[in-house]
């Protein structure tokens, strides 16, 4: 029987599957490229096809392979675990359990109940906990998980100043109507809380401008200590505001190394207990996630993939939903956290678009605080107009051209767009792994006279550093998976990006009136920028609007603002240098 996980070739090998696969995937099956799909799942192959975009033709093809083959169908999923309602018995006090609770906690820090509680059974699937907290008269639901060694803790995000009094509620009777105060003070100097969408564009909860500047290095907390030590330390120095990264580890290429360990206990011999999780797995990414915030970073967790060899990728809706509540319920504390519900969504052959309604649901039910969310794509964009999505996360749609859609994917989603994966600089033999700094820079400045923003990533391969960074015995440590150090040209040239973007008078960016050859954006009546690309004038002629103007020739590539002496109004002649990614800024001034 065929289904989303048969591979391609084995539905190939079979002729009344391979009639099937002609009549809907004919430009893949009919290919002389059909070799080279032939290991990919059949779930994961409806990406490349359009018409099975729709989802009644999806249905019908899916329906058609079923009743071809032999044998038996795949195992069935495994089940949801209630919680046991007997874990503990009447001779139990209720609220027994030992309680610490912690001194006055800053704004914007994790407010953390721990309670030493039973570890008999399995307490990660037997026993239910949360918290009701009220602040200000308002309550507030906040679910607790297991941490192993009989350590239960309830995690909320300190929001408001205040005291805070809560009351747990919990299966397990020792854990059951708990109550206490805590007290929530200040902000600690630099913090400013989670990121918020603020019309197209985002600020921090205290109205901090946040410009999610972004770079991404998935696997990077799968790696040795030492290289992701060196990571934070390259992060440091870097323009970025923002990280892509991944919950569960990636199994692609250049990521042939095994983890020390994962989200569920045990290994990819031995395999995996997905009724219980690693808490120790999870202190390590907490770790690096308070670190991402100290460093100024918002950590943007990816939590599903389909860059898979450990089975992950296919858990079933029942472990899919366990593991979407112990995290969101041990990371939604963090102020620097956002939600990826997946890096290329339509590559997850095990998933529809109904089961990425439903996990955004439990996403949304367990963070009582309201984190960003949003869904990536590989080829079909998702439906950004979906009311849990709260920004659009897209990819690249055109070998060239994806930084230019910017403007009219504002106007057709009303949010702001975030292009986090336009392709990246490197030298690699994938044509989305070798653009230069150039014309990574370009993308960026494409993105940015636009309104939006896009995103950095870097694939240099080793061999070609001449030995400059520390890679230990792995010689496949590209930035873009494993972190590491950063050996481009255009992160500089992002970071004089930013800070043009920065000094005008909104902090931001939206698109302007262009001319038919240059993007404008700015802000309107105060600050104008038109970019030049790949275009190269030796001269601009412009008709400014009414009143005195300052007007600066910038060069994107040298980082350089030359300004054009005295006031200019009316119509101008700008002289630029005849060479590409030039720029100019026109500035009002008062009259």
């Amino acid at each position: 029987m065929f289904d989303r996980a048969s591979t391609f070739g084995e539905a190939l090998d079979n002729p009344d599957a391979r009639a099937i696969l002609e009549r809907y995937l004919p430009g893949i099956a009919a290919s002389p490229m059909a070799t080279q799909f032939r290991g990919g799942r059949l779930g994961q192959l409806l990406a490349l096809v359009p018409a099975l975009e729709d989802v009644e033709e999806r249905q019908r093809f899916f329906a058609a392979l079923a009743d071809i083959g032999e044998g038996s169908a795949r195992a069935p999923y495994a089940p949801a675990i209630e919680p046991d309602p007997g874990f503990e018995d009447d001779s139990v006090p209720a609220g027994s359990a030992e309680v610490t609770l912690p001194g006055a906690v800053a704004l914007w820090e994790p407010l953390e109940i721990r309670l030493a509680g039973p570890s008999h059974g399995n307490p990660f699937v037997d026993v239910e906990l949360d918290a009701v907290f009220t602040r200000e008269g308002e309550e507030v639901r906040v679910g607790g998980f297991y941490d192993g060694d009989g350590a239960y803790v309830i995690r909320a995000l300190a929001d408001r100043e205040g005291t805070w009094s809560f009351r747990t509620r919990s299966t397990a009777r020792s854990l059951d109507g708990i109550a206490g105060e805590v007290e929530v003070v200040a902000a600690l100097d630099g913090r400013h809380g989670p990121v918020r969408v603020d019309g197209f564009h985002f600020r921090h909860a205290d109205g901090t401008r946040h410009r999610p500047v972004g770079t991404t290095a998935y696997a990077w907390t799968h790696q040795p200590g030492a290289l992701q030590e060196e990571t934070l330390r390259t992060l440091a120095e870097s323009p970025f505001a923002k990280l892509r990264m991944c919950v569960f580890p990636k199994s692609y290429l250049y990521n042939a190394n095994e983890p020390a360990d994962f989200p569920f206990v045990g290994s990819l011999a031995d395999g995996f207990d997905l009724t219980r999780f690693d808490p120790a797995h999870f202190r390590r990414l907490e770790e690096r996630i308070r670190q991402l915030g100290d460093l100024g970073l918002e950590a943007d967790l990816i939590l599903f993939h389909a860059y898979d060899r450990w089975g992950f990728a296919d858990l079933g809706p029942a472990v899919d939903e366990r593991y979407l509540r112990y995290v969101v319920r041990r990371l939604a504390g963090f102020a620097n956290v956002w939600w990826s519900m997946a890096n290329e969504y339509d590559l997850l052959w095990s998933k529809d678009l109904d089961d990425w309604e439903r996990l955004a649901a439990v996403v949304a039910a367990e963070d009582a605080f309201g984190h960003l969310n949003s869904i990536h794509n590989c080829r079909p964009v998702y439906d950004y107009d979906k009311p849990w999505i709260t920004h659009v996360s897209i990819q690249r749609v055109d070998v060239y051209r994806t930084a230019e859609n910017t403007d009219q994917w504002r106007e057709q989603w009303g949010k702001p767009v975030v292009i986090d994966e336009c392709a990246y600089e490197g030298d690699i033999d994938q044509g989305w792994g070798n653009i230069t700094g150039e014309e990574m820079t370009r993308r960026f400045w494409e993105g940015a006279v636009r309104g939006g923003y896009v995103g950095h990533g870097e694939t240099y391969y080793p061999p070609a550093l001449d030995g400059a960074g520390s890679f230990g015995d792995d010689d496949e440590v590209l930035w873009w998976s494993k972190g590491g150090a950063l050996h481009g040209s255009s992160p500089e040239r992002i970071a004089f990006l930013e800070r043009l973007q920065a000094e005008s008078p909104t902090g931001v960016w939206d698109p302007l009136p262009s001319d038919w050859d240059v993007p404008w954006g700015g802000v309107a009546g105060a600050v104008k920028v038109g970019y030049f690309g790949f275009n190269r004038p030796r001269f601009r002629n412009l008709i400014l609007d009414e009143g005195a103007w300052r007007v600066e020739v910038v060069d994107t590539w040298n980082m350089t603002v030359e300004e054009v002496p005295g006031e200019q109004r009316g119509q101008v002649r700008v002289e630029l240098p005849g060479r590409q990614f030039m720029a100019v800024r026109l500035t009002r001034l008062g009259d």
